[in-house]
């Protein structure tokens, strides 16, 4: 029976987080949300979330920072598969073989292609402007987008208004460069 007992103890590393099962139950809606926000798909979020608390689970973050710090790693997470675009060409290989109807073809096309544009702009953007302006509109507030990238809180606003700017110069140069 110790033999057991010790087998069991070994197979859970010691180094995982007392806390980790809280933190997950609280926090994983939102790392899931930032995640979709990059990637748009909610199972590759779910993915990338996994791989964000796997992470997590070996760190000394503290549990009052534990949201931005999740937070900014699923973005930076997903923004990595976003630039790698491992999942993308499988996606769209799958997507191509099934053919669906719907109402309004033409607009579901071009909602596709405008959001498929702007993860692409948001691929090409310091990878610090990026993350803030994901975590901003993920709803973080202005002191957990600057915890989680260590930022001063007044410094938010202008990174994500820089951000913001640059998303919309690179959507314009790629659209006039088509």
């Amino acid at each position: 029976m110790k033999q057991l007992l010790k087998e069991r103890e070994d197979a859970v590393p010691a180094s995982v987080r007392s806390d980790l099962e809280h933190i997950f139950r609280a926090a994983y809606p939102r790392v899931v949300g930032v995640a979709a926000r990059v990637l748009g798909s909610r199972d590759e979020a779910e993915d990338v979330a996994q791989e964000t608390f796997l992470s997590f689970g070996r760190t000394n973050v503290p549990a009052g920072e534990a949201v931005g710090w999740l937070c900014a790693a699923a973005a930076h997470t997903a923004l990595n598969h976003l630039r790698s675009g491992r999942r993308r060409v499988s996606r769209e290989e799958a997507a191509s073989d099934r053919v669906e109807v719907s109402p309004d073809v033409a607009e579901a096309v071009v909602t596709k292609d405008e959001h498929q544009r702007v993860r692409a702009a948001l691929s090409r953007l310091p990878r610090k402007q990026a993350v803030a302006l994901v975590l901003r509109h993920s709803g973080l507030s202005y002191a957990e987008v600057a915890a989680a990238l260590d930022l001063s809180p007044a410094s938010v606003g202008t990174t994500v208004r820089r951000a913001e700017s640059a998303l919309r110069e690179e959507l314009n140069r790629h659209a006039s460069s088509r």
